[in-house]
């Protein structure tokens, strides 16, 4: 989970703010920390660079996904697969209205610089582990029982799929849920496994 203070979240809500104007390309650190109401020392203590930036920016998009997609399914779920349903699904229908996932991509399909979208694709790597991660927390929490290297292996492909969905939409959000939950049924099973019963008895 990335780290959240006052100042961090300014930075970041700058940020964000520069990329739904279609002007990150032209964006300078300084502009980010003028807007934020802070240093450009502080911004550069926060993050280091604006490559920096922008990989704290996706992730802190996709901890609220997370965030919300937990919120929205808590409790409801009878299974791996159906959490993962309820996942996917909401994760999808956010995405369609989220004004920072459409100015990356609009920038990057009408010629723009895109420079925000190999965090997307290429420069993923940190989305990726931190999503699969907080995906495999949630099913382990709910089935201890499941076998953590196959719910690593579940959670990782659940989070790619899901991001290539983000990137390049291949149906209902519906749809493309169930399809993922049947890939998950088949890799976790919901029930735990059976105890041996006093004596030997079956």
């Amino acid at each position: 989970m990335t780290r959240r203070t006052p100042t961090r979240q300014r930075l970041l809500d700058a940020a964000a703010d520069a990329v739904v104007s279609g002007g990150w390309a032209r964006t300078r650190m300084s502009d980010v920390a003028a807007a934020a109401g802070v240093s450009r020392q502080t911004l550069y203590y926060e993050f280091g660079s604006k490559d920096r930036l922008a990989e704290a920016l996706a992730l802190r998009e996709a901890d609220r996904y997370a965030d919300g997609a937990e919120a929205a399914t808590d409790g409801t779920a009878s299974s791996p697969a159906e959490t993962v349903r309820g996942v996917v699904e909401y994760t999808l229908r956010e995405a369609a209205d989220n004004p920072l996932l459409k100015a990356v991509l609009t920038d990057s399909r009408d010629g723009g610089a895109g420079e925000l979208l190999p965090y997307l694709t290429t420069r993923a790597e940190a989305l990726h582990a931190a999503a699969a991660e907080r995906c495999a927390d949630r099913l382990l929490s709910s089935w201890p029982h499941l076998p953590p290297a196959d719910v690593a292996l579940a959670a990782d492909v659940v989070t790619r799929l899901t991001v290539s969905h983000l990137v390049l939409p291949g149906g209902r959000p519906e749809q493309v849920a169930d399809d993922v939950a049947r890939l998950v049924d088949r890799l976790l099973p919901a029930a735990p496994p059976a105890r041996p019963t006093p004596g030997g008895a079956p």
